[in-house]
């Protein structure tokens, strides 16, 4: 579910959300037609018009008359059992299905490896407990049986899934450590970025750890406390240390790699048989070969 706070006055409902996120027009009214779309609470026409501070709810599960095809995927399965799987997602691939993209996503591609995954997030999400940005790389869980997905769900939200992301950051950062504590919300002048911001904004912390100090760039270590949309990349733009090729916070001109950000390693207690799980994956072909031509 995505929740918007209207931040002006007399515009129509389909219009206001169109413009402030990456649905368009057309979606939307039938998001709205489907009752997908609340405002405060309650259903309202396409032509309703906003009023400050309404809250809008765009609700998940909604699939348009097209199905969602199994497309046939060379994935890159790290672990698999009855109950779970964990992926090593490369760069450049979208988690789930939505508007402009609907056959080619890792959604799509698990419908093809398996006919077992989770149904609990609906026919568009089914499998999927946790996502990664389209550029970034690396390791996620997915959930076969809906009893794992709601047990890894309830991880997540008590923050019992510990993930650490590798970076290659622009500039020489002079501390070994540190703890970034901003609130991040939505980016008022571009409602599909995110920004540090006091308003509508949610507490977020990432803690950092200097790997390597290269003679331009930084590898660090990241590990979120909380798990906004986009924090890592938000963060270390806000403090003047940009991830290298992020196409939206950093370089508009950036190579098709996208940000040099991976998800390196996952642990969990497995949802079923309680085990504790370990994973740790390289990093992506591009990425190391970069970090070696900086050595």
């Amino acid at each position: 579910m995505e929740t918007l706070v209207v931040n002006q006055s007399n515009e129509r409902l389909d219009k206001y959300i169109s413009a402030n996120t990456d649905y368009s027009r057309s979606l939307v009214s039938k998001l709205i037609e489907n009752n997908y779309i609340l405002v405060n609470d309650k259903s309202e026409k396409a032509s309703y018009k906003v009023r400050e501070n309404d809250e809008i709810k765009i609700l998940d599960g909604f699939i348009e008359e097209t199905e969602i095809e199994p497309v046939k995927m060379d994935l890159d399965i790290v672990y698999e059992d009855n109950d779970i799987m964990v992926i090593n997602k490369p760069s450049g691939l979208t988690v789930h299905p939505g508007s402009g993209n609907k056959n080619n996503t890792l959604v799509n591609g698990l419908l093809e490896y398996t006919n077992n995954l989770s149904d609990v997030n609906g026919d568009e999400r089914p499998g999927i407990v946790h996502r990664l940005d389209k550029d970034t790389s690396g390791l996620m869980l997915v959930a076969k049986t809906n009893k794992a997905h709601e047990i890894l769900s309830t991880y997540f939200e008590k923050h019992e899934v510990k993930r650490k992301y590798w970076a290659l950051i622009k500039g020489v950062f002079p501390h070994n450590t540190a703890i970034i504590d901003a609130p991040i919300g939505r980016d008022e002048n571009d409602r599909k970025k995110m920004t540090v911001t006091a308003k509508n904004s949610k507490k977020a912390i990432t803690h950092l750890k200097v790997l390597k100090r290269f003679q331009n760039y930084t590898l660090v270590e990241l590990e979120l406390e909380t798990g906004r949309t986009h924090q890592i990349r938000v963060h270390l733009s806000y403090i003047g240390y940009p991830i290298y090729n992020d196409p939206v916070y950093n370089n508009k001109n950036a190579t098709e790699f996208g940000q040099f950000l991976h998800s390196k390693t996952i642990d969990f207690v497995h949802p079923i048989t309680k085990e504790q799980m370990h994973f740790e994956i390289d990093l992506p072909e591009e990425f190391q070969k970069f970090l070696d031509e900086l050595e």
